[in-house]
C-alpha cells in the first residue's frame, strides 16, 4: 500500500489543521493515518460559534477537516464545517456521552454553491433579527434578554438563545416571533457564561476567552477556590466578562490545596519567651508564614518558613519557649559575582600588561604591592647614603679578603692591584702561561 503525502516538504500532514479563527478550534492529528476516516463512519460537525454536533457518514462520502457539508436537520438541512473525522469523532462522542448506537442525524452532501448562497442570505439577517427580537420582548414586558440568534443552513428555522434568572413563560412571544420573521422559531435558555463564549472577547489577562477557545462545559465557580488562595474577595478583580466568578480561579485550586499542607493552622498560637504571636497571612506556593503580635492589626511582624512554624509548635507542646521565633543564622560573605560575558569582552586586550620577556615583572608587582609608598624626602636620604657607602659587591668578594691575592707575583692580573697601566688602571692582559706559545 502507498502512502501519500498530502505536503510539499515530506514531513506531518496539514490536513488537521483549521482556520484558527474559529472557536473551539481542534486539531485533528491522526488526519494522515489511512483509512482513519472510513473507521466509525462518524464526523464532528461544527456550526455558528461553539455550537457542535455528531453526524453518521452513511454515504461514505471521502470527507477532510475543514470541508463544508449539508447535513440532516429538522426540517430541511443545516450547513456546517467538518472539524473531526475517524477515531477522534468517536473518542469526543464518548467525552459527550453520546452513544454511536442512538439516532444520529447523517450527512447529505459536500455544500454546493445554492447551498452556500442560502446559507449567506441567512446569515445577514441574524443580527437584524436579534435588535427586532429584543424590541418585540421588551414590549411584551418579558423578563429575558436574547442574546443571540442563529438560522439554519436553509434559512427555514432561527433558534434564539436567551438568558433569564427565573423561568419564562414566552409562548407569546413564540407566537408574535412567527408572525414577524416567518420561520420555524426554536428557544434556548443559556448561561452566562455560554453568552460570554458565544460572544467571545478578550479577558483581564489580555488573551482570549477560555470559554470562546477551548471550554466545553462550564464548572460551578466558588469563593471557597479563592479563600484557599488567599485572595482578596473583591467581586470586581474575580468577576469575569460575564458578570460570574472567573473559571481560572478553578484552575490552580489544587495546587494549592496540596501545598496548604505543608502549612500549620491558622489557629494556632506561637509563643516565645517575650511575646505570642499570633497568624496574619501566608505565602502559601513559597511555604511561609507571617505571625503578629496582635489579632486585629500587623505589629511585630515575623515571616518564618512552614517548618520552623511546626517546630515551634512541637516545643510549645512541650512547655519550651524559643527566644524568637526567626532562627539563628550565620551569615555568610557573600560571594564575589563571576562574570560570564568577560572573555566576550571587545575591551579584554586593552588592559596595560608588563613584558613577557621581564624576570623582575613579578618581582616589581610583590614589591610595589607590599611595600607602601614612600616620601620624596626618605627617598633621597637613602639614595645619597648609598653613594657614600662602599661597593658591597666587590667589599664581599672573596679574592679582597685573601691576603695571597694582593702578591705582586699573581698570575691573574685583574685580581692583582699592583698590575696597572700607565693611566693607574689595571691593565687587562694577563701573562702566558710556561706551556702556551706566546
Amino acid at each position: 500500500m502507498d502512502y501519500k503525502l498530502y505536503n510539499g516538504s515530506r514531513g506531518l500532514c496539514c490536513k488537521g489543521c483549521s482556520r484558527q479563527d474559529n472557536k473551539l478550534n481542534t486539531y485533528d492529528w491522526l488526519a494522515d493515518i489511512p483509512g482513519n476516516t472510513e473507521e466509525g463512519g462518524m464526523v464532528e460537525v461544527q456550526f455558528k460559534n461553539t455550537r457542535k454536533g455528531y453526524f453518521r457518514n452513511s454515504n461514505k462520502i471521502p470527507l477532510e477537516k475543514g470541508d463544508i457539508v449539508a447535513v440532516e436537520a429538522s426540517p430541511g438541512h443545516d450547513i456546517g464545517v467538518v472539524t473531526l473525522t475517524g477515531r477522534l469523532a468517536l473518542l469526543q462522542m464518548k467525552k459527550a456521552s453520546l452513544k454511536p448506537e442512538a439516532e444520529i442525524k447523517r450527512i447529505y452532501r459536500k455544500a454546493k454553491p445554492t447551498d452556500l448562497e442560502k446559507f449567506t442570505e441567512a446569515k445577514a439577517k441574524e443580527h437584524r433579527t436579534m435588535i427586532r427580537a429584543r424590541q418585540i420582548a421588551q414590549d411584551l414586558n418579558m423578563n429575558m434578554k436574547i442574546g443571540d440568534v442563529e438560522y439554519q443552513g436553509d434559512g427555514n428555522k432561527a433558534i434564539f438563545y436567551y438568558i433569564a434568572d427565573e423561568r419564562v413563560d414566552f409562548r407569546q412571544l413564540i407566537r408574535v416571533l412567527a408572525d414577524a420573521f416567518m420561520v420555524r422559531i426554536e428557544m434556548k435558555q443559556i448561561g452566562a457564561r455560554q453568552e460570554a463564549g458565544r460572544i467571545g472577547g478578550i479577558g483581564p489577562c489580555g488573551r482570549e476567552l477560555c470559554c470562546a477557545a477551548w471550554m466545553t462545559s462550564f464548572v460551578s465557580v466558588s469563593t471557597n477556590a479563592a479563600r484557599f488562595q488567599d485572595v482578596s474577595l473583591n467581586p470586581q478583580k474575580l468577576a469575569g466578562q460575564c458578570a460570574k466568578l472567573k473559571c481560572c480561579i478553578n484552575y490552580e485550586i489544587d495546587c494549592y490545596v496540596e501545598a496548604q499542607k505543608r502549612l500549620p493552622s491558622r489557629e494556632i498560637e506561637l509563643e516565645t519567651k517575650d511575646a505570642t504571636f499570633h497568624f496574619f497571612k501566608a505565602d502559601i506556593l513559597n511555604n511561609q508564614i507571617s505571625y503578629s503580635t496582635d489579632k486585629n492589626f500587623p505589629a511585630n511582624v515575623v515571616t518564618i518558613s512552614g517548618k520552623r512554624a511546626f517546630e515551634i509548635i512541637a516545643m510549645n507542646r512541650k512547655g519550651i519557649k524559643p527566644d524568637a521565633l526567626p532562627e539563628e543564622t550565620v551569615k555568610s560573605a557573600p560571594k564575589k559575582p563571576v562574570d560570564l560575558l568577560e572573555q566576550e569582552s571587545l575591551t579584554r586586550f586593552d588592559r596595560r600588561r608588563g613584558k613577557k620577556g621581564d624576570p623582575n615583572r613579578n618581582r616589581n608587582k610583590k614589591r610595589n604591592n607590599s611595600q607602601p609608598q614612600q616620601d620624596e624626602g626618605q627617598q633621597k636620604q637613602k639614595q645619597q647614603a648609598r653613594q657614600h657607602q662602599p661597593n658591597r659587591q666587590q667589599a664581599n668578594r672573596p679574592w679582597n679578603n685573601n691576603p695571597g691575592n694582593n702578591k705582586p707575583g699573581n698570575n691573574n692580573p685583574q685580581r692583582n692591584p699592583n698590575n696597572k697601566n700607565s693611566n693607574g688602571k689595571p691593565n687587562g692582559k694577563r701573562k702566558p702561561r710556561e706551556n702556551e706559545t706566546t
